[in-house]
């Protein structure tokens, strides 16, 4: 199931998209108005604690619209919404892996990839939407650079998760871009400044949940800048797997549903190029994965 967060009439809404529409059902209209279930959440990070069940919910809300005499009056156009990020607001800082494909790691400057997972944060006030436009930041950084990821959304409390388990506690997924100031990251010695700019980790367009994704390290990740391809790789490149990585982190992180993980960006960064070429106002960035879609934004 593929869901998306939105805006209609000023309310912060969420609900799946409908096959083979460019539309939302809005499911929590579907249940003021139906009375499906006894109960429903009105926000997604409480939906996505209840795990598979949530998915079932909103199952029973959307066949009931279908089954209903105003089936239309519970779909929202995409013409018609807002954008959200699928997950507006994290619990805590976005945990993000650097240097998680070895081919990065070497453009940036490594002789190997790294024996143990590095580990930084975004704040979740950098959080954006797919096809949100994005400040450039020009007073801040001249060195604005993409990251292309798969990122993971945590579906339930965790501690000291045994990797043969770690897959049991994801929700599902969705796509970043780990937008970086190079600049800011050299300067401050550290990650989080350069990587918490406002609007500097878009996510979306969907979280697409994991029944639909059994394996995630067989998906291609292809990003675009302008229409000319500047990253295509696998996740089954990652360093550190998505099991792995949801595993180590429980180690030190107690997570939570609704926590996202980035998992690393492929090969192909503009700062890897020769010379850097670094975002500016007008650019477009596309990055597509497999059975999710494409998260687009541009900058001004």
């Amino acid at each position: 199931m593929k869901i998306l967060s939105f805006k209609f009439n000023g309310e912060v809404k969420f609900g799946p998209k409908v096959k083979k529409e460019e539309a939302v059902w809005d499911v929590v209209a579907i249940q003021e108005e139906l009375n499906v279930l006894p109960s429903f959440p009105a926000n997604i990070i409480d939906g996505v604690a209840l795990g598979f069940d949530f998915v079932e919910k909103i199952r029973k809300l959307v066949e009931a619209a279908k089954n209903s005499d105003n089936v239309e009056s519970f779909k929202r156009a995409f013409t018609e919404i807002e954008w959200l990020s699928p997950i507006p607001r994290t619990p805590k800082n976005i945990l993000c892996i650097g240097k998680n494909y070895d081919e990065h790691a070497k453009e940036m400057g490594a002789t190997a990839a790294p024996t143990d997972i590095v580990v930084f944060t975004k704040s979740p006030t950098s959080i954006a939407a797919d096809g949100q436009v994005l400040p450039i930041h020009t007073s801040e950084t001249d060195s604005l650079d993409y990251e292309g990821e798969l990122a993971v959304v945590i579906g339930k409390v965790g501690k000291n998760i045994a990797k043969n388990q770690a897959l049991d506690y994801i929700f599902g997924y969705t796509i970043a871009n780990d937008i970086t100031a190079r600049d800011l990251q050299d300067r401050h010695k550290q990650y989080f400044l350069g990587k918490s700019l406002d609007g500097s980790c878009p996510l979306g367009p969907y979280v697409v949940t994991k029944d639909e994704i059994p394996n995630p390290q067989n998906l291609t990740i292809v990003t675009k800048v302008n229409g000319a391809i500047r990253q295509n790789g696998s996740t089954k490149d990652m360093v550190f797997s998505v099991e792995e990585l949801v595993s180590i982190l429980s180690q030190y992180v107690t997570l939570e549903p609704g926590d996202v993980i980035l998992t690393g960006t492929p090969a192909g960064v503009g700062k890897g190029m020769t010379p850097p070429v670094y975002l500016k106002a007008g650019d477009e960035v596309k990055i597509s994965i497999e059975g999710i879609g494409t998260l687009s934004n541009k900058f001004e």
